[in-house]
Parts: structure tokens; C-alpha cells; sequence
């Protein structure tokens, strides 16, 4: 009888497990949401707290299935293509992730990354 069987085995554990799982599975999900807009792993941390809440939760199982179907799909067709297609692709995500990147510092601290780069550039 694993761990998990064995709090399962009383009202009590289920139900502490259930909280238990809810409540760091949210958190983490929480952390990663934040993460999302910034280069790294987000979507990854979003993933672990979906994992997570799957332990207790049918809902959150068949979203994981789901969303594991469609990354699998994605990965298998990206390299079904030829060196130019996953050239476009690639540049096409680094512009998405530093627009995502610019407009977060610009909007949230008020800096522009391109001015600043400019002014470095200009430098004697």
C-alpha cells in the first residue's frame, strides 16, 4: 500500500489530501501564471501545478491528457518540417517573447528597453 492509499484510507486523510493538493497545486499554478509573460519556464510551472492537482482531481487529469496530446502533436509537427519552417517558427516565438518582454518592463517599470539600447549603442 503506497502513501497516498494509506491517507486515503480515512475521511479525514482524504479530505486532508484533497486541501492539501488544492492549495499547493493552486500555488503553484499561481507562481507559473505570474512566470508566464517572462522568458523561462513558465508554461512548464503551469504544467507541474496541473500535475499536481491531477493527483485529486478528475478534471485536472483529463486537462493534463489534454494539454500533453496537443504539446505532443505540436513537438511531431514542428519536426516533420523542413530546416526553413522551424527557422520562421523559432523567429516568429523569439519576436512574440520579446515583445512579451518589452511591453512587461516598459508597462510595469517604465522603462524602454530600445531607448536605453540606443543609448548605449550611442556611447562614445
Amino acid at each position: 500500500m503506497g502513501v497516498l492509499d494509506r491517507i486515503r484510507s480515512t475521511a479525514a486523510g482524504r479530505h486532508a489530501l484533497k486541501v492539501g493538493v488544492g492549495i499547493f497545486g493552486g500555488l503553484v499554478v499561481a507562481i507559473g501564471i505570474v512566470l508566464i509573460p517572462f522568458p523561462g519556464p513558465g508554461w512548464a510551472i503551469v504544467i507541474l501545478g496541473l500535475a499536481i492537482w491531477a493527483i485529486e482531481f478528475a478534471w485536472a487529469k483529463n486537462l493534463l491528457t489534454f494539454t500533453k496530446r496537443h504539446v505532443q502533436s505540436w513537438t511531431h509537427w514542428i519536426a516533420r518540417q523542413s530546416w526553413p519552417v522551424r527557422c520562421v517558427v523559432g523567429l516568429v516565438g523569439m519576436i512574440f517573447v520579446s515583445a512579451v518582454v518589452y511591453f512587461s518592463v516598459r508597462l510595469s517599470f517604465g522603462i524602454d528597453l530600445i531607448q536605453v539600447a540606443r543609448d548605449w549603442l550611442a556611447r562614445p
